[in-house]
C-alpha cells in the first residue's frame, strides 16, 4: 500500500470478499454482500471504481465482464487502520490499547495465556 489508506465500512467489506476469494466480478461482490447490505449491485460496482482509484484493487476483463482483485494486503490495511486507531484514541500509546481492550473485557481471559506467548516469541526476536 503505498499510502495508508484508511477504508469505510462498506469498502472494507467489498476488500473482504475479495481477499477471501482471490478475485470476482462486481455481481459476485454483491451477491456477497447483498444479505447483510441490501445495496443495488450499481452501488458495488462505484465502490469498486472507486477502490481502483485509490489503488486498493485492481481488474482484468474477461468478456465485457471486470473481474476485481485486491492490489494491497489485509495485513497492511489492519496495520494501517490499527495504527490510525492508536493515533487517535490512545495518542499513540500501544500498550493503552491493549490495557482497555484487557480491562474492558474485550479481551477474553483465556486468550491471554496466547498473547503471553507472542509477547516472549517478540522478546525473543527482538532482544529485549
Amino acid at each position: 500500500m503505498k499510502r495508508k489508506r484508511q477504508l469505510g465500512d462498506l469498502q472494507l467489506a467489498i476488500m473482504r470478499v475479495l481477499w477471501e476469494r482471490g478475485e470476482a466480478p462486481a455481481i459476485e461482490v454483491h451477491q456477497a454482500l447483498f444479505v447483510e447490505r441490501g445495496l443495488a449491485v450499481t452501488t458495488i460496482k462505484t465502490m469498486l471504481r472507486k477502490l481502483e482509484e485509490y489503488g486498493c484493487v485492481e481488474h482484468r476483463t474477461h468478456g465485457r465482464q471486470f473481474i476485481y482483485r485486491p492490489a494491497i494486503a489485509e495485513a497492511d490495511v489492519r496495520k494501517g487502520m490499527v495504527g490510525a486507531l492508536v493515533q487517535r484514541l490512545f495518542a499513540g500509546d500501544s500498550a493503552a490499547l491493549v490495557n482497555h481492550l484487557v480491562e474492558s473485557g474485550e479481551i477474553d481471559p483465556n486468550d491471554l495465556e496466547g498473547l503471553e506467548e507472542i509477547l516472549s516469541t517478540k522478546r525473543k526476536e527482538t532482544g529485549k
